[in-house]
């Protein structure tokens, strides 16, 4: 599914028009990408947790060349499927807590 389906199926299951879910869509993906590159996490229980993570400087090798170089240290963001989101991929439903 790309982003033009997606904003149909949100369309769709909102009951709005394609423009307005467009809207929100981009609207949910930019709040998320911001408060990430802050360094901040956004959790959507049931769904997942959006963070960054510090990734170490290490030496890599060109596969071409066997050659080896540096590569530097680096933020990225990194994504925690929540228990919901997992059972529902898995095809089980998700447990209840107690």
């Amino acid at each position: 599914m790309n982003k033009s389906e997606l904003i149909e199926a949100v369309a769709k299951e909102a009951d709005v028009s394609k423009a307005a879910a467009g809207n929100v869509l981009d609207a949910v993906l930019g709040a998320i990408s911001k408060a990430v590159a802050k360094g901040d996490s956004v959790a959507l229980i049931g769904f997942g947790t959006f963070k960054s993570a510090k990734r170490a400087a290490r030496v890599g090798r060109n596969p071409q060349t066997g050659k080896e170089l540096k590569i530097a240290a680096t933020t990225v963001p990194k994504f925690s499927a929540g228990a919901g989101f997992k059972a529902a991929v898995a095809g089980k439903k998700a447990a209840k807590k107690k």
